[in-house]
C-alpha cells in the first residue's frame, strides 16, 4: 500500500472506517425514508422512534456519556462528541508514540541484549537473576 507508518496507516483507516459509516448512515436514511413517504408523523411512528431509543439506550448503557447521542439536546450532544474527540486525540497521540525509532537514543524501549557487529556472543545486560529481580 505504501503507508509510511503507524500515523499514516491509522489515518487511512480511521477515513474507510468514517467513510464506510457515513455510507451505512445513507442507506439506512434513504430506505427509512422510502418506506415512510406516505406516513408523516403518525402515532404509530412516533411509537417506534421512541421503542428504537430504548433499545438504543439498553445496548449503550443509560449511565454511558454515548447515552447522550440518543437525545434531542444540544448540551448532551456537544457532552458526548467533546468525549469522543479528547479520546480520539488519546489515541493519535498512542499510535505517535508507538512508531519507536530504534536508532533514537532517547527511545524508551529499552533493550537487554547487546550483540557487538564483531563477535557472535550477545550478552544479557538486564541484570535480572533467573527469579526475575
Amino acid at each position: 500500500l505504501g503507508l509510511k507508518g503507524y500515523g499514516t496507516f491509522a489515518v487511512a483507516l480511521f477515513a474507510c472506517f468514517i467513510s464506510l459509516c457515513c455510507m451505512v448512515a445513507f442507506l439506512l436514511y434513504i430506505t427509512a425514508r422510502c418506506r415512510n413517504i406516505g406516513n408523516t408523523g403518525t402515532s404509530e411512528m412516533m411509537r417506534s422512534i421512541k421503542k428504537v431509543d430504548m433499545y438504543a439506550l439498553s445496548k449503550i448503557g443509560k449511565d454511558s456519556v454515548y447515552s447522550y447521542f440518543v437525545t434531542d439536546k444540544i448540551f448532551g450532544w456537544m457532552a458526548a462528541l467533546t468525549t469522543l474527540c479528547l479520546q480520539f486525540g488519546i489515541l493519535v497521540f498512542f499510535i505517535n508514540a508507538s512508531e519507536a525509532n530504534l536508532q533514537n537514543d532517547r527511545t524508551d524501549v529499552q533493550f537487554t541484549w547487546k550483540c557487538p557487529r564483531d563477535t557472535y556472543a550477545c550478552e544479557n545486560t538486564a541484570g535480572l537473576t533467573d527469579a526475575g529481580w
